[in-house]
């Protein structure tokens, strides 16, 4: 069982509704955003920090331009009023943004990084974090993979993606926990 101290950092990365445009193609895990909504409710419910990343991209025909609906965070994890919003250009959370200050800021040294997508922005932004000192978890099933094909033009299911991403991860740059450990984690302190 681990613990997770109180002032452990929610790190909400990209769960925006332009990910749900079919051009992404077949995607692993349909329930992350309920995992991560669970999760968001726990650490609202005891109190831990939170912080929402945002992906704004300089492409007009990007689902997550600024001009584009696609760019909004999705309803289910709607930051609150007091809830801080990174808003990122890149992959990595902590390039160009204000998070790693935030972070030093508040004191804390603990993140749990959730969102989408597995092998892109979540997997860059918890080796940074991992890089910059941060002790980093993240929830397997709170994340989400779509197929992607390699420069060989070999298919790689989501899955594959999502599981070859998080092998890479952890005991590495991260401990890769399911959404139930964390949660139990959450009531331990």
């Amino acid at each position: 069982m681990i613990r997770l101290p109180q002032d452990a950092g929610l790190i909400i990365i990209d769960v925006q509704k332009g990910f749900d445009d079919p051009k992404w193609g077949p995607r692993n895990n349909p329930d992350a955003e309920q995992k991560i909504a669970a999760l968001l409710a726990a650490w609202r419910g005891t109190g831990r920090p939170v912080f929402h990343v945002q992906h704004l991209s300089n492409s007009e025909g990007s689902p997550f331009n600024p001009r584009n609906p696609g760019c909004e965070i999705k309803e289910i994890v709607r930051p609150r009023e007091k809830e801080q919003v990174i808003q990122k250009r890149v992959n990595s959370a902590f390039i160009g943004t204000q998070l790693e200050n935030s972070l030093h800021q508040r004191g804390i040294r603990t993140v749990v990084m959730v969102g989408l997508t597995t092998p892109h922005c979540v997997s860059t932004s918890a080796r940074m974090a991992a890089n910059l000192g941060f002790e980093v978890y993240v929830a397997s099933d709170a994340i989400a993979a779509f197929e992607l094909v390699g420069p060989d033009g070999k298919r790689y299911s989501a899955e594959e993606i999502h599981s070859v991403s998080l092998a890479t991860l952890h005991e590495e740059f991260a401990t890769v926990l399911d959404s139930k450990t964390l949660l139990d984690s959450t009531q331990q302190t």
